[in-house]
């Protein structure tokens, strides 16, 4: 578990890039993502962004699994510096999660993003990005699909298929709750497909998105419509 005041790993890459540039350097950095069986986390981060004006804002929230709540908040902002392009997120959001990670004091060992992990063109979407940077599992738990296909999803809450593309799996994508619209699971770094959905789902709350995630989101909204963070659950 990452202790109080440990450092979150320093980027082996310049952020400000042409898309060109990018595109390589997701291509070089998927070679490092390792898909690993993984255990349950004690204490994980649930992180999202927003954008305000030229600014990105990012929240982080620490979630104790197994007493289910939120142990810590924390937020931060900084200018955009990479234009909007399809499949490279990663670069206009993991500066400023790197940022509010390192603003975190409790401890925690895994991280959960609102994005893509290896369901991903490139198969380096946004957790697998801070994933590897962190050092750390990383799990992409998206509201929408980037690429590939499956089959049909029984209705039923914790009923999951695998998501291929290029005739490999890529993820799962798995009913978070009854008769609502799934979510779309894989892992970023440091643990299996199977571990991402299982731990989304153990972090369910009765709502469409796991509890770090979704206090994440309503938390960077508030923070976007008061125009600083001032923590607390929503």
């Amino acid at each position: 578990m990452l202790k109080q005041g440990s450092p979150i790993g320093r980027s082996p890459h310049r952020w400000q890039v042409s898309p060109t540039r990018a595109i390589a350097i997701q291509r070089r950095l998927s070679q490092r993502v390792q898909l690993t069986p993984a255990s349950l986390p004690e204490q994980l981060v649930g992180l999202d962004c927003a954008f305000l004006g030229q600014d990105i804002l990012a929240v982080a929230v620490v979630w104790n699994v197994a007493e289910r709540r939120v142990v810590e908040t924390r937020g931060a902002r900084m200018p955009v510096r990479f234009p909007y392009v399809p499949g490279l997120l990663s670069f206009r959001e993991v500066p400023v999660l790197l940022a509010v990670l390192r603003r975190v004091r409790s401890e925690f060992s895994a991280l959960m993003c609102d994005g893509q992990g290896v369901a991903h063109p490139r198969r380096f979407g946004l957790a697998s990005h801070l994933g590897v940077i962190a050092g750390m599992p990383a799990v992409g738990c998206a509201k929408s699909k980037l690429c590939g296909e499956h089959v049909a999803l029984p209705q039923a809450r914790g009923e999951m298929v695998e998501l291929h593309h290029r005739d490999e799996v890529v993820g799962f994508v798995v009913r978070t709750r009854s008769h609502v619209r799934p979510v779309y699971v894989s892992a970023g770094h440091l643990c299996s497909h199977e571990d991402a959905a299982r731990w989304v789902l153990a972090c369910g709350a009765g709502y469409r998105l796991p509890e770090p995630t979704r206090l994440a989101d309503r938390l960077v909204a508030k923070f976007k419509n008061d125009g600083r963070f001032r923590g607390g659950i929503v």
